[in-house]
């Protein structure tokens, strides 16, 4: 690992309006807690990040930006290299943040009133911009089966006939499942889709962040036909630890849904992007691969850190073994706790803030999602405090 890229540095980001340490809208909240929950990293970013950004900030000219042609090349370059997927550059919008994204394709492929399909337990943005947008949540929830979630196919099929569904979110990697969907699931999901007219809009911000043996499949590639029902939303936020600075890459070949998410982004006002977010995201793909490697062995040597801790440690706390992200979902239903004693255990005993599993839909209730992309020292303080907490509880 290159001795020049610092994991281990402790760097506090309490005071700097970080959204992750901010306690003082919390008041419940315990004042030494310790934060483990929203998904951005504790790392500084690449180095080749922060170089191009102070070379900007020291350009001092913040006019309005468009991609340049470079930057097309380099993010296209990015997905070419890491996942074998040559898109087009002509197949890319920009928009500040994967979320936005969601709710533009809600709007652009969705009416309101509409049944908005998705799988639950999953990532809780999604119920939100289905809601927030006025259209009705369906789920078609993943199946935990011996500590790995799977895909009910018949089901997923049912709940599209029975709610006349057009338009499904599915989240690739699994957030916060960890599930990386082999090319078969994607196929079987794919077909169904294509029969039943339904366009896909794929979350794939955590592509880059892999375990060993596992191999994200960009949806768009796994079958010709299915470039024509498919939206795929990238951003560099997670694997750079930048999503701060807004920015991300939504490809979308069909050139009838490209139209229609181009004119809900114009009819929200939000045309042109964020000169840093740019310059940031064209650095990273461009210079920062060795940052990137050295930041997914270190976040893998901290999952067998924390599978080994748990093992021995807590065994009454399954692990869900994460195939990708840097998320491990915890399941606590073996103590028998309640919701309220749960989070009593989580937040007054244990000290910590998590995610509450029951955010990420009905099916997440009795887990908790913890993020391990911190240093090695953090994650153990939160699970040393999270084993004598359980101790405290059983006895």
């Amino acid at each position: 690992m290159n001795s020049s890229f610092d994991f281990d540095e402790i760097i506090d980001r309490r005071g700097t309006g970080a959204l992750k340490y901010d306690i003082s809208s919390h008041p419940e909240l315990p004042e030494d807690v310790l934060p483990l929950w929203i998904a951005d990293m504790d790392f500084q970013t690449a180095p080749c990040v922060i170089e191009a950004l102070h070379r900007a900030a020291d350009h001092g000219i913040f006019g309005y930006t468009k991609p340049e042609k470079a930057y097309d090349e380099v993010v296209t370059g990015w997905f070419r290299r890491h996942h074998g997927w040559c898109p087009d550059p002509s197949w890319m919008v920009q928009t500040e943040g994967v979320v936005m994204a969601l709710a533009l394709a809600v709007r652009a492929y969705s009416s309101e009133g509409d049944s908005v399909l998705i799988q639950q337990p999953v990532y809780y943005p999604f119920s939100e911009v289905i809601r927030d947008n006025g259209r009705k949540i369906v789920s078609s929830d993943l199946k935990l089966v011996n500590g790995h979630y799977e895909i009910d196919f018949d089901d997923f099929e049912k709940k599209i006939e029975e709610n006349l569904i057009h338009l499904f979110i599915l989240c690739s990697p699994h957030n916060p499942g960890g599930r990386v969907w082999t090319e078969e699931e994607l196929k079987r999901i794919g077909d169904i889709c294509l029969q039943h007219h339904v366009t896909v809009v794929s979350d794939e911000i955590h592509c880059d962040l892999l375990m060993p043996g596992y191999t994200h499949h960009p949806f768009m590639t796994v079958d010709p036909a299915f470039e024509d029902i498919s939206v795929i939303c990238t951003a560099p936020s997670k694997t750079f630890n930048i999503a701060g600075l807004q920015i991300s890459n939504i490809f979308i070949k069909n050139r009838e849904l490209r139209r229609r998410f181009r004119q809900e982004l114009f009819k929200a006002g939000c045309g042109l992007s964020n000169i840093m977010g740019l310059t940031a995201c064209q650095a990273a793909y461009e210079e920062g691969d060795g940052w990137y490697e050295a930041c997914l062995k270190y976040i893998q040597s901290n999952l067998a850190f924390a599978r080994d801790f748990l093992k021995t440690e807590i065994p009454e706390v399954q692990l869900i073994e994460p195939e990708g992200t840097y998320l491990l979902w915890l399941d606590f239903r073996g103590l028998g706790l309640s919701d309220g004693e749960l989070e009593d255990l989580i937040v007054k005993k244990a000290r910590l803030w998590l995610d509450d599993g029951k955010i990420f839909g009905k099916a997440g209730a009795g887990f908790e999602r913890v993020n391990i992309a911190c240093p090695r020292k953090v994650l153990e303080k939160g699970l040393i405090r999270l084993r004598d907490a359980v101790r405290e509880y059983e006895r």
